[in-house]
């Protein structure tokens, strides 16, 4: 939670800073910021919130798509971002503004150490996590050393302005932060709404499902179904045929050390031994 705190904090002084000093550097490096905020204050949100309607039965699969429906807004949002700081940039890369170059540097270095102090924290946490928690953490570890690695650009970018007189560096990392913005948002735009959309899975979730299921001589499915319900939760429908087929309950048995795999529905058949292995 305190790293969300200090990255909403400097990325809403970068902003604020890159627009008053006139540094597109400066201004993406706020903006890009943003991008790793809204990510780690969605999944605090969609924590919360799925903790609170836990046991709402309304939400059929469960209350994980909330963080992905956040998600996808804010990466609309942060899209649109990304397209302004790329108009603007190229418009200051043409028509060049006075930059106080000795504030806008103060305020990059400030939200470099920040940066330095927020991966500290995490590298703290990391140690003697549950492994969920884990990947979240690294996640968020990713997450605030790439903001780092933009903020000694932007940093570059100002002293080379500075003391080189290369003015133009400063919108062309307004640009280069604009196009990670835009990547950023079209990734994350594809995975959530792929999920919302209930798309199958192209991974090898259905390959592990159809091992296991048919690991009897017996058994072979005909039909099957698996899609995303969260980032990493899963549902699957599975009609199968066997000559004797087995309760429900024993295939859904067998498919219980998957702890992604959250809902499982079984249809059986039962058929001719020539129509199972034929």
């Amino acid at each position: 939670m305190r790293v969300v705190l200090l990255t909403v904090a400097m990325m809403a002084i970068e902003i604020i800073a890159g627009w008053m000093y006139n540094s597109m550097a400066l201004f993406a490096d706020g903006w890009h910021r943003s991008t790793h905020a809204a990510a780690l204050g969605i999944s605090w949100i969609a924590f919360v919130l799925a903790r609170r309607y836990t046991a709402d039965r309304r939400f059929a699969f469960g209350t994980w798509k909330i963080e992905v429906l956040g998600g996808f807004i804010s990466g609309i949002l942060l899209g649109l971002v990304g397209l302004f700081m790329a108009v603007i940039s190229i418009q200051r890369l043409f028509h060049p503004a006075d930059i106080q170059f000795n504030y806008a540097i103060l305020v990059a270095v400030i939200g470099l150490i920040v940066n330095i102090f927020s991966i500290l924290l995490l590298d703290d946490h990391q140690d003697g996590a549950h492994t969920h928690t884990s990947l979240n953490l690294r996640a968020a570890y990713l997450h605030v050393v790439a903001d780092a690695m933009t903020s000694v650009l932007a940093i570059v970018a100002l002293l080379g302005g500075k003391f080189l007189n290369w003015n133009r560096l400063d919108p062309i990392m307004g640009i280069v932060g604009a196009v990670l913005i835009i990547r950023w948002t079209c990734l994350l735009l594809a995975e959530t709404s792929s999920i919302l959309l209930d798309r199958e899975t192209t991974d090898d979730m259905a390959a592990r499902i159809r091992h296991m299921v048919e690991a009897d001589a017996d058994t072979r499915i005909t039909d099957l179904h698996v899609w995303k319900v969260a980032q990493d939760k899963y549902a699957c429908i599975i009609a199968l045929v066997a000559t004797h087929p087995s309760p429900t309950a024993e295939y859904k048995a067998r498919l219980r050390q998957i702890d992604a795999l959250i809902h499982v529905t079984v249809e059986t058949n039962r058929c001719s031994a020539t129509d199972t292995h034929g």
